[in-house]
C-alpha cells in the first residue's frame, strides 16, 4: 500500500544512538473524533446541523416548497419545527410532509394552496439523549413579479442638444428585477458616453441628437427568479432644432411646452444624478459598493474618479458604464471615506462628494466548535464576532436561553466564552451561540460530549507501506480514548521502543520516517495507552528505488511535414512495473496514425500546426511518478495576410491595411505590397512597397489614372507566403502627366531633314486617356518661333525640307485630356549630315625610326565638314620593297583619329621600304574627299635570322654547315656572321666568332678532335672498358658459358668510326649525362642531321680545331665529351678557347 497522506513535521533531528522513546502526552485540549464509521457507530454524539435552507428564502409560487433540515447524532436525532415562533404542528396540515429520517419539510402546493399562506418564520431543532441543535430562522416569502401599472405616456419632443431622463419606474418585484431597454424587435439600444442606463433603471442623454428620434423606447424588467420579462408602454422621443421649426409649429408651441428649456448651445457640465454636491451611500462589509455620476452637457462630458485622503484599491477597483459607476468589491471597513467625481468638457467641471460609511453584520472571529470531553477534563467554548455597531453575544442550550436552563455546577459563563471544569457525562449538551446586530445575526451549535472509552486504533492491521528511497514514510496510526491515549511505536518483535531521533511522532500518531533509507525497510508496532486499557497494530514499511528518466525527449524545431522523434528511457526498481505515457499538453496523444509509440521513442511524422505543443513522457509506479516534457514548435512559411481594407481614399494615395495571417511559430519579418494595373496591364503585379513585420497598415503613393488593386505577402525566415486575397478596386482621378518623355533627341536621317524621337511614356505613366506628343523645334542661332506640332502616341516625328547639319532646339512634352505635363526640358540636335566638301591640307611625314612614322595635317574648316566631326582617317600602303627581289604591291592599311586631332603615328611599318598615303576627314554621314598622295620611305633596320640552317657532310674533325638568307633582310645585306663554341663537361666555355661575306657559296670550318685533351682521355676509357669485357668474356668460357664476343667488340668499336644515331644524332652510347643547355621541345633533327627552314645553298667554311659534336632535337649544336681544351689566340674580345659551332648556329637562328 502506498503513502498517500503527508502531514506537518514536529522535528527534525540528526541520528544518533541514545534512543528516546516517542508517546504522545494527554492533551488538556478538547478530544477531536475522527470520522470513522466503526467508531461513530459506537459512540453517541449529540445532534449536528449538517444541511439547512438560507436564511432569507425567496420561494417560486408555482412550485412545492422544500425547506431542509439535515442533522446527525447517536443516537439518531428527531425532528420538530416552529413557525413565527411557535410549534408548527405538521401532522395537522395535510399538505405538509417531513422527509423520513430527516427534519426537511415539502409544502405541496401545487395541488392546491397558495405560497402566501406559508410565508413566515421557520426554525428546526434536532434532538436526542444528548442534546438539541437548532437551525438558523429562515425566511419564507414568495417571488413577487408585478406588472407595471397603465399609463399614459406622451411624446416627449425637444430641442437637438438638450439633455433627456427616459425614466423606467419598474414595480417592486420580490427580489428586485434586472432592468434593461430594448426597442420593438428587441434589440439592445445602443449605450455610449452621452447615452447610459443608471442604476436605478432609468435611462440617461448628457445630451440628444437628431437619430435619439425614436418611437420606441421601451425598458424591460426581467424576474430571474420566476423567468418572466415585463415591459413598459413604448416612449416616443422627438428631437428637432429651432432651424427646423416652420413657423406653425412655432405658433402653436412655447418653450415651455418642450421637454426641459434648456439652450441647444454648448454648455458646462452639470449632474443628472446625484443631485447637489454631495451625497452619502452606507454599504456592508463584503458587498459590492456602487457609486454612480451621470452628468449633462455639451459636448459629452466625461468622468473622473479619486478617493479623498486615500486610493482605490488596485485589485477590487472597477469602473461601469462608461466610468459613469465605480464599483468596490469586498468592500470593508478601510474602504470607507469621501468619493468624489468629476464631469468636465471643453467648457468646465463640476464635481460631487458621496460620503461612504461601511457596516457590517456579524462576522466570526472565532466559531465556537465540538468538544470531546472526558470524564474530570477541562474545556472552553469560544464564541466571538465582529461587526459594524458591535454584535451581542448570547448563549443557549439546547435550543433555549441559558439564563432559563438547568444549573450545571462544571460551567461557567464569560461573555463571549463558556469555560468548563471537571465534566461529568451529565453535562453533554448542545450549546447555540447567537451574535447578533441591526444588519444581521450569527448562530452556530457546538456540543460538549463527555465520553468514558478504552484506547482504539482504527488503522486496518497489517497495513503494507510501499515508499520511495530517500522519501519520507509517514506510517499511520490513527487512534481513538477517552482520556486521550498515549502513543509509543516499536520497530521489530523484540525491538525497543523508537525514540525521537530520526524520527518525527505526530499529534494524530503517525510516525513520519522523514528520510527513508533501505535499512528503514521493516514491521513497526504502534501502542495506544489509557487509565482504560491498551491497544496495539502492526505496520509493515518497504522501501523502494525511484524511478529515474534517465534520457529526456528534448525540445524540437521542424518544418510543416517532416518527421519528428522524442527519446524518453526510465529506470526503475525491479519489483515495480513502469506504465510510460506520452501526452500532449497535458492531455491524450491524438488518436492519428502518425503518432508512433514503441518502447522508447515517440515519432510524429508528417507534422502539422495542430501538432506543435508540449509533449510529455510520464511514468507511474504504484508509488511513483516522473515526466518530462520538450516542446515540439512547428514552422512554415506564414499564411497569407487577409481581410485587406482599402481606406482614406485620395487622389494620390490610399492607405492599406490587412490583418497577418499565422506566423506559424516564425515571426513575421516584412510585408511585401504588390500593386496590378487591370487597366493597362492585367493579370501583371508590380513591387509596391516593403514594410517592417510588426505593421499591418501602409500609405501608398498612386498615380493618377490607375485602375488599382493590392496583394500582400507576409515574408519569415522561412520564406513567403502566399499572396493574400486581391483588395477591392480602386481607380484613381485622371490628372496631366507628371513627366515628359525622356532620351529626346534630334538628328537627321538625311541631309534636309531632322528626325526627332524620344522614349514614350507608357500606360502607367499616362495618367489619364488621350495621350499625345507636343513636338517643338526651332534653329539654334535664328531668330524663328518655336513651331510645334501635337502627334498621337508614337515615338518620332520627322521635320523635312531643313538646311544640312543645322543646330535645333528641341522640346517633346506630354499630354493628354486632363491637360499638360510640366514644361519639358531643351534638347540640343542637328538636322541632317551630307559628306565632307574639303580634303586635309599641309599633310607632311616624319619618319621616326625604320617602323614608325609620324603624320601632320591642317584642320578641315567646320563648315566645309558638314556634319559631326567624327575625326581623321589615314591610308597608307607600301609601294614596293627597296629589295630588288621583293618589289610587289601591299594592300592598303587604315588608320582612325577620334576628334579634331591633327596629327598621328603609323606604328608597324617595315624597314627599307616605300610608302604612300594620304588623309580624309570623316563626319557622321561618311569620308570626304582625301588630300594629295604623300610619299615616304623607311631606312633599313636589323634583319631576320636566316631562314634556315643544315648540317653538311659531317667528319671526325670538321662539319659543313649551310643557310638560306633570311626572309626579310630588311636592307642590303652586307655579311654573316657565325658563333659557335664547344660544350666541355667542366671549366669556362670559350665562344669563337667567324664572319664571312655575302655570295660565298660555302662556309666551314675543319676542327681537328686528335689532338684535343678531351678526345685522348675518351680514348683512353674506351679501350679499358674493352679490357674489361674481354676479361669478363674470358672468365665465362672458362666456364664453359657462351658470351657474344663480336657483338659486344661492334658495340664497343672504335669511336672515330662510329656512326651517328639516325633519330638524335648522338655518337652512340657515349654521351655526356648533362646537357649545358636545355633542349629546345617540340622540334626534331631530321635523319639527314639538317636544321630546316627554307632550303639554301649557303653554307659555313670550316672553322678552327675538329671539334666532334651533335645537334639536339632543337637543332643547337653541343658536345659530347668533356675535357680540358688547349688555349689559342684570342679574336677580338672573344673567349680564347677553342671556337664551338654552337654559338655561331644560336646567332643566326
Amino acid at each position: 500500500m502506498q503513502l498517500k497522506r503527508m502531514m506537518p513535521k514536529k522535528k527534525h533531528l540528526s541520528a544518533g544512538r541514545a534512543p528516546l522513546i516517542l508517546f504522545l502526552c494527554p492533551m488538556i485540549s478538547a478530544l477531536e473524533v475522527p470520522l470513522d464509521p466503526k467508531l461513530l457507530e459506537d459512540l453517541v454524539q449529540p445532534p449536528t446541523i449538517t444541511q439547512q435552507s438560507p436564511k432569507d428564502y425567496i420561494i417560486d409560487p408555482r412550485e412545492n416548497i422544500v425547506i431542509q433540515c439535515e442533522a446527525k447524532g447517536k443516537p439518531p436525532p428527531s425532528f420538530s419545527w416552529t413557525r413565527n415562533g411557535t410549534h408548527f404542528d405538521i401532522d395537522k396540515d395535510p399538505l405538509v410532509t417531513m422527509k423520513s429520517g430527516s427534519g426537511t419539510l415539502t409544502v405541496n402546493i401545487m395541488s392546491e394552496g397558495k405560497a402566501e399562506t406559508y410565508e413566515g418564520v421557520y426554525q428546526c431543532t434536532a434532538r436526542n439523549e444528548r442534546g438539541a441543535a437548532i437551525s438558523n430562522n429562515i425566511v419564507i416569502r414568495p417571488s413577487r413579479s408585478p406588472l407595471w401599472t397603465k399609463e399614459k405616456l406622451e411624446r416627449i419632443t425637444l430641442r437637438n442638444g438638450q439633455s433627456l431622463v427616459l425614466p423606467c419606474r419598474p414595480p417592486v418585484g420580490l427580489p428586485p428585477p434586472i432592468i434593461f431597454w430594448m426597442d420593438n424587435s428587441f434589440q439592445r439600444l445602443p449605450q455610449s458616453e452621452r447615452v447610459s442606463q443608471g442604476l436605478n433603471g432609468d435611462l440617461y442623454f448628457s445630451n440628444v441628437l437628431p437619430e435619439d428620434t425614436r418611437e420606441d423606447y421601451i425598458c424591460y424588467a426581467r424576474f430571474n427568479h420566476t423567468q418572466t420579462i415585463q415591459q413598459k408602454q413604448p416612449i416616443s422621443v422627438k428631437v428637432i432644432s429651432v432651424d427646423e421649426m416652420n413657423d406653425t409649429i412655432a405658433a402653436n408651441l412655447s418653450d415651455t411646452e418642450f421637454y426641459g428649456a434648456k439652450s441647444h448651445r454648448e454648455r458646462p457640465p452639470t449632474f443628472l444624478t446625484p443631485e447637489g454636491n454631495a451625497s452619502r451611500k452606507e454599504e456592508l462589509r463584503g458587498n459590492v459598493l456602487s457609486l454612480e455620476c451621470i452628468a449633462e452637457g455639451l459636448p459629452t462630458p466625461i468622468i473622473y474618479w479619486i478617493k479623498e485622503d486615500g486610493t482605490l484599491p488596485i485589485n477590487r477597483t472597477f469602473y461601469r458604464n462608461f466610468k459613469k459607476t465605480l464599483q468596490i468589491v469586498q468592500v470593508t471597513e478601510a474602504d470607507s471615506g469621501n468619493y468624489q467625481c468629476i464631469a468636465k468638457n471643453a467648457l468646465g467641471a463640476i464635481q460631487h462628494v458621496i460620503s461612504v460609511t461601511v457596516k457590517a453584520a456579524p462576522y466570526w472571529i472565532i466559531a465556537p466548535q465540538n468538544l470531546v470531553l472526558s470524564p474530570g477534563e477541562d474545556g472552553t467554548l469560544i464564541c466571538r464576532a465582529n461587526g459594524n455597531p458591535k454584535p451581542r453575544i448570547s448563549w443557549l442550550l439546547n435550543g433555549i436561553p441559558i439564563e432559563i436552563a438547568p444549573d450545571d455546577p462544571s460551567r461557567k459563563i464569560d461573555g463571549d466564552t463558556i469555560i468548563f471544569s471537571n465534566v461529568q457525562e451529565r453535562s453533554s449538551a448542545v450549546y447555540q451561540c447567537n451574535a447578533s446586530n441591526e444588519y444581521g445575526y450569527l448562530l452556530a451549535n457546538a456540543f460538549v460530549n463527555v465520553l468514558a472509552e478504552p484506547p482504539r486504533i482504527l488503522t486496518t492491521a497489517d497495513t503494507l507501506y510501499q515508499v520511495i528511497a530517500n522519501r519520507p514514510a509517514l506510517l499511520d496510526c490513527a487512534f481513538f480514548g477517552s482520556p486521550l491515549p498515549t502513543i509509543e511505536w516499536f520497530k521489530g518483535a523484540k525491538g525497543s521502543a523508537l525514540r525521537e531521533d530520526i524520527y518525527v511522532l505526530h499529534e494524530n500518531g503517525t510516525l513520519e520516517i522523514p528520510v527513508a533509507q533501505k535499512d528503514s525497510t521493516g514491521t513497526y508496532t504502534c501502542v495506544a495507552r489509557n487509565k482504560l486499557g491498551m491497544a496495539k497494530n502492526d505496520i509493515h514499511l518497504e522501501i523502494k528505488d525511484p524511478t529515474r528518466i534517465i534520457k529526456q525527449p528534448e525540445y524540437a524545431v521542424v518544418q510543416r511535414g517532416s518527421t519528428v522523434s522524442f527519446e524518453c528511457i526510465v529506470k526503475h526498481d525491479h519489483t515495480l512495473i513502469p506504465t510510460v505515457t506520452w501526452l500532449k499538453d497535458h492531455g491524450e496523444l491524438p488518436s492519428d496514425g502518425r503518432f508512433t509509440v514503441d518502447k522508447d521513442h515517440l515519432v510524429v511524422a508528417d507534422v502539422s500546426d495542430d501538432d506543435g505543443g508540449t509533449y510529455t513522457c510520464a511514468a507511474n509506479t504504484t508509488l511513483d511518478n516522473v515526466s518530462a516534457s520538450a516542446v515540439l514548435s512547428v514552422v512554415d512559411v506564414p499564411n497569407p495576410p487577409f481581410d485587406l481594407e482599402l481606406t482614406d481614399q485620395l487622389d494620390r494615395s490610399v492607405q492599406l491595411s490587412w490583418t497577418p495571417g499565422d506566423d506559424n511559430n516564425s515571426p513575421i519579418t516584412k510585408f511585401i505590397i504588390e500593386y496590378e494595373d487591370a487597366m493597362h496591364e492585367p493579370g501583371l503585379w508590380h513591387h509596391q512597397t516593403e514594410v517592417p513585420g510588426a505593421q499591418t497598415t501602409a500609405q501608398l503613393k498612386l498615380s493618377p489614372y490607375v485602375n488599382y488593386s493590392f496583394r500582400v505577402t507576409a515574408v519569415n525566415s522561412l520564406g513567403r507566403s502566399l499572396p493574400s486575397e486581391a483588395s477591392e478596386q480602386y481607380l484613381t482621378k485622371a490628372a496631366e502627366p507628371d513627366k515628359n518623355p525622356t532620351a529626346v533627341e534630334g538628328l537627321g536621317s538625311e541631309p534636309d531633314n531632322l528626325v526627332i524621337t524620344w522614349q514614350p511614356l507608357n500606360g502607367f505613366e499616362s495618367n489619364g486617356p488621350g495621350l499625345q506628343y507636343k513636338v517643338s523645334w526651332r534653329q539654334k542661332d535664328g531668330d524663328d518661333e518655336w513651331t510645334s506640332m501635337v502627334v498621337a502616341d508614337v515615338s518620332k516625328y520627322i521635320v523635312s525640307g531643313t538646311p544640312t547639319f543645322v543646330p535645333y532646339l528641341i522640346k517633346v512634352q506630354a499630354l493628354n485630356d486632363a491637360g499638360f505635363a510640366p514644361e519639358p526640358a531643351v534638347v540640343l540636335g542637328h538636322s541632317g549630315e551630307d559628306l565632307p566638301m574639303v580634303a586635309p591640307g599641309n599633310v607632311h611625314v616624319n619618319v621616326v625610326n625604320s617602323t614608325l612614322a609620324e603624320v601632320h595635317w591642317d584642320p578641315v574648316p567646320l563648315k566645309s565638314i558638314r556634319g559631326h566631326l567624327q575625326g581623321y582617317r589615314i591610308y597608307y600602303w607600301k609601294a614596293q620593297s627597296s629589295s630588288a627581289r621583293n618589289r610587289r604591291h601591299i594592300e592598303k592599311k587604315i588608320l582612325t583619329f577620334q576628334g579634331s586631332k591633327t596629327h598621328g603615328m603609323l606604328p608597324g611599318l617595315e624597314p627599307f621600304s616605300h610608302y604612300t598615303l594620304n588623309v580624309r576627314v570623316v563626319n557622321g554621314k561618311g569620308e570626304g574627299p582625301a588630300s594629295p598622295d604623300r610619299v615616304f620611305s623607311t631606312p633599313e633596320g636589323v634583319p631576320s635570322a636566316p631562314s634556315s640552317l643544315k648540317i653538311v657532310n659531317p667528319t671526325l674533325d670538321s662539319l659543313t654547315l649551310e643557310w638560306e638568307p633570311p626572309s626579310h633582310p630588311n636592307g642590303i645585306l652586307t655579311e654573316y656572321t657565325l658563333k659557335y663554341q664547344p660544350t666541355a663537361g667542366s671549366g669556362s666555355e670559350i665562344t669563337e666568332e667567324a664572319i664571312t661575306t655575302v655570295g660565298e657559296a660555302m662556309a666551314s670550318r675543319q676542327v681537328d678532335i686528335a689532338t684535343q685533351g678531351w678526345f685522348i682521355g675518351l680514348m683512353c676509357a674506351v679501350a679499358l672498358l674493352i679490357l674489361i669485357l674481354l676479361i669478363v668474356c674470358f672468365i665465362r668460357r672458362n666456364k664453359g658459358g657462351k658470351y657474344p664476343v663480336k657483338e659486344k667488340e661492334d658495340a664497343h668499336a672504335d669511336p672515330e668510326i662510329q656512326p651517328m644515331k639516325e633519330d638524335d644524332g648522338t655518337f652512340g652510347e657515349y654521351s655526356d649525362a648533362e646537357d649545358h643547355k636545355p633542349l629546345k621541345k617540340g622540334s626534331r633533327t631530321p635523319s639527314d642531321r639538317t636544321v630546316k627552314k627554307e632550303d639554301s645553298d649557303d653554307s659555313l667554311v670550316d672553322y678552327g680545331e675538329g671539334v666532334n659534336g651533335q645537334f639536339n632535337e632543337d637543332g643547337s649544336f653541343i658536345g659530347q665529351y668533356s675535357g680540358k681544351k688547349e688555349k689559342e689566340p684570342a679574336e677580338g674580345n672573344e673567349s680564347s678557347e677553342a671556337p664551338s659551332p654552337v654559338n655561331a648556329m644560336n646567332s643566326f637562328v
